[in-house]
Parts: C-alpha cells; structure tokens; sequence
C-alpha cells in the first residue's frame, strides 16, 4: 500500500447494499468478455446490455476503447499499463455492480492473472462475477478485423498486438464459453442472461 492509500479509511454508506438494490428490484454483477481482437466481444456485450436494460433493469457497457479515451487515456499497451487498464476496468465495475448495475466489460485483458485479479477484487466485496471467454480462432478474427489492427500489426506498424507477438493467455475455468457457432451477437447475449439469471 502507498503512502497515500495507508492514510485512507473506506467510506461507507448509511444505505445498505441490500436496500440500494432492493430499491432497483435488482442485484448487481460485472460480466467480463475476455477474448482477442475481433473475436466479438464488444458485439455480444452490447446485445446482452440491450436484452437487459429493454427488460427492465439496469446495464452499463464499460467499452475498453471508450476507456481508453478517457480515465486510462495516460496507459499505452506495455504488460504494466495493461495490467493498470484492466485493475482500473475492475474497480470502475465493481462500483457499478455495488449500485445495483449489471456492469458489461468487453475487454481483450490477455493475461490470466490480471482477470483473476478482477474477479477477487469483486469477491472481496461480495459481489457476482462472471467471466464470458468469446473463444474466436485468430484466423476468423483476422479475418474480420475490423479496426484493420491485425493488417497493422502484420505489417510491423504495431508492436505488442495480442495474438501476433504478445500472448493471450485462455482462461481456466470461465463461467461461460461463447464460440462463432453460437451464431448471431444477439444470441449469445440470450446465453450471457441465463447465466446472468441463474445465479440470482
């Protein structure tokens, strides 16, 4: 712990977690897509934050770009400034589970520990996280490649991509494996909600 963090005490609230969620009708979770570039992992994210604020609930996309331009707009792509992005990333959606929301983090995070790292950090707070592993061949993925990063990165004008000359570390033990056979983003996200509403 720095200096700073030794001279601070955590603030809690006079409203209880139970009663802000009961308020909502809704329990809070973070839903972590991990997977490579181009894989689909924003796609899915942003149908399941559809299928479930359109039910009723509250959701909110934590994009990794959309992150990226703003509070992490200081972190490059070194292994450090990753594992920084992605302990930041979990923070932010570990105050939104504790609000009430359903936080949707599509995030490459190639290092295994850095996602497990985010889940205790929602465990210490006991709060519901799920890991979504979006397993997309790289070939199919580059295929893809929609930001046209892979082209960029095969030709040298990228260094440290994940996948070409940085490695993605596959989870473990994910909560849930989505592949391209799983068909449209769309029905992934239907699979991301039974989870979701299976653990309630």
């Amino acid at each position: 712990m720095s200096k700073i963090g030794s001279n601070l005490t955590w603030h809690s609230n006079n409203l209880s977690r139970k009663e802000r969620h009961a308020s909502l009708g809704y329990t809070g979770a973070t839903i972590w897509f991990t997977g490579l570039s181009g894989s689909g992992k924003s796609s899915i994210a942003s149908a399941t934050e559809k299928l479930i604020v359109t039910s009723g609930r509250p959701s909110y996309l934590l994009d990794g770009d959309n992150l990226r331009l703003g509070l992490n707009e200081d972190l490059n792509f070194s292994a450090k400034d990753r594992h920084e992005n992605v302990r930041r990333v979990a923070e932010v959606a570990r105050l939104f589970a504790d609000a009430g929301l359903v936080a949707l983090v599509p995030l490459i995070s190639p290092y295994r520990e850095d996602r497990e790292n985010a889940r205790e950090i929602h465990d210490q707070f006991g709060l519901r996280f799920f890991e979504v592993f979006v397993d997309t061949p790289i070939e199919v993925c580059e295929e893809r490649d929609p930001k046209g990063l892979y082209k960029k990165a095969r030709s040298g004008e990228i260094k440290g991509f994940t996948g070409i000359d940085d490695p993605y570390e596959m989870p473990n033990d994910p909560d849930l494996i989505l592949t391209p056979e799983n068909g449209l983003p769309e029905d992934g996200a239907k699979l991301v909600l039974q989870l979701l509403e299976m653990s309630v």
